[in-house]
């Protein structure tokens, strides 16, 4: 009997590395790692794999997003030519961005940086109490706190005033929100409510989809006149789900001009994909004008990505970016695990001279992708990076600016989760003025960080930096 049970797991695990070879799609070092995981830990690898090796979608799941995709962008409006923009130094980068979700640079935008702390959320309290028509929400994060419940109360009162509102909320990330009081007087109170991503049995889920996909998106929509964008939850700033981490450093933005219908069309899609409501006619509305006066001449472009196109990422449109710096280039994120070839365009940018700074926290939420963070800390260091370490909370806000021209802001982190597994919403800008004031921001981080050198990475313990290269076999699979 314990002969033929080693003779099954032996088959099953040549059956799982041949299949981790075959995968199509997969990097050379993710297919490394998994071999490496199901040949060193048999059962456990084999099962990991099971679980988290393949991007699997419910195959209705697939086929309704791919209905909703082809009904929208035939409802969209084509933007007139004097709408999209050229983009001149940028254009390898908003090329990449509409090869990832097939939006156009538009022009005629402004972009309003809101303050830090929980007061940001003020705006979009004040915008939703002002609504007409509508208001489409979506978070990954939503918790009934003081923030969350003010979020609540003022979509109960706009939709008892006859504004349509709609709320869509990832299942796993806003849990607490769904198990709350808050839902269920949302839902009384006339808000239509809906869960992105459901797990459901995982028992029985998981025989169908990879369990772990998610929806990290986070979207406020008003009367298809204005949106916000940035890394910031319906939470707040004490996040008290993770409270020794606190405060949670994010950002957020006002957004106004023609790139809210492409804010408001990835909104209408994750609806539709898990509504039977069909909203495709908003699209043929026109577009919102361009704001009149100081900063209303910004480029801009929504890229949005998720698990279901896998060939084209925000790393693409991030790498041009960064070829793309002759001067100054900074970034900001919270988790730093990139693939290969966005680490190595960084370690570049350094290289040929560069400013290159990078604001990562000094304490990492997850221990995990800290330690594979901090594997990569020599490379960035002997190539010139500049690293700065945040240390009053944790650094939430993810920020890429390149030579105080153009830059991306959203919610996807530097890391494989958010290029492969997450739905993800960033937004790709080209304007000065808004691009220094993101970099006055970073800079703002930076006075708040302490800078690390090739002197402190070298004192590091051998049991350090043992831990941090162990974890980093496991980094593409993270």
């Amino acid at each position: 009997m314990a002969a033929a049970t080693v003779v099954l797991v032996v088959i099953l695990q040549v059956g799982f590395i041949i299949r981790a070879l075959l995968r199509a799609g997969l990097s050379p070092s993710a297919r490394l790692a998994w071999v490496t995981i199901i040949s060193a830990l048999p059962g456990v690898g084999i099962a990991a794999y099971f679980l988290f090796g393949e991007i699997r979608l419910a195959r209705a799941g697939r086929e309704r997003m791919r209905e909703v995709r082809i009904k929208l962008r035939a409802a969209q409006r084509t933007m007139s030519t004097d709408v999209i923009a050229h983009t001149g130094a940028a254009h390898p980068a908003f090329a990449a961005g509409l090869a990832t979700s097939q939006f156009p640079p538009l022009r005629g935008n402004r972009l309003t940086l809101l303050s830090e702390g929980d007061d940001m959320m003020h705006d979009v309290f004040d915008a939703i109490a002002q609504a007409q028509d509508h208001v489409h929400v979506l978070f990954y994060i939503w918790l009934p706190d003081d923030t969350g419940t003010r979020m609540a109360q003022v979509l109960m009162d706009a939709a008892r005033r006859g504004v349509s509102c709609r709320v869509l909320v990832d299942d796993h990330g806003a849990r607490r929100l769904i198990r709350s009081n808050l839902w269920q007087l949302m839902g009384a109170a006339g808000v239509a409510l809906e869960r992105a991503a459901p797990v459901g049995n995982p028992f029985v889920s998981l025989l169908f989809q990879r369990i772990d996909l998610r929806n990290h998106r986070k979207i406020i929509v008003v009367d298809n006149r204005l949106s916000w964008v940035g890394s910031r939850n319906c939470a707040d700033g004490a996040f008290a789900i993770k409270p020794r981490f606190a405060p949670w450093v994010d950002i957020l933005v006002r957004v106004e001009g023609p790139v809210v219908q492409q804010q408001q069309a990835v909104f209408l899609h994750d609806w539709m994909t898990h509504h039977a409501e069909d909203l495709s006619h908003m699209l043929r509305a026109p577009a919102p004008p361009a704001p009149n006066g100081q900063d209303g001449g910004v480029t801009a472009q929504v890229i949005a990505s998720g698990p279901d196109d896998i060939y084209t990422t925000p790393s693409d449109a991030l790498r041009a970016m960064i070829y793309a710096a002759t001067d100054r280039l900074m970034l900001t994120t919270p988790y730093y695990v990139p693939d290969p070839a966005l680490h190595t365009a960084i370690c570049s940018a350094a290289e040929r001279g560069v400013q290159t700074d990078l604001i990562l926290p000094a304490r990492n939420d997850s221990a995990i992708v800290g330690a594979a963070s901090e594997s990569l800390y020599p490379d960035l260091l002997r190539a010139g990076v500049r690293i700065h370490l945040f240390r009053p909370g944790l650094i939430h806000s993810k920020i890429v600016t390149v030579d105080g021209q153009f830059g991306m802001i959203g919610t996807a982190n530097l890391d494989h989760r958010s290029f492969d597994l997450n739905y993800e919403n960033s937004l790709l800008f080209k304007c000065a003025g808004f691009t220094e004031c993101l970099d006055q921001r970073q800079r703002s981080y930076i006075d708040r960080a302490t800078r690390i050198d090739r002197a402190d990475v070298a004192d590091w313990s051998i049991i350090r930096r043992l831990r941090n290269n162990t974890l980093a076999l496991a980094s593409p699979l993270l």
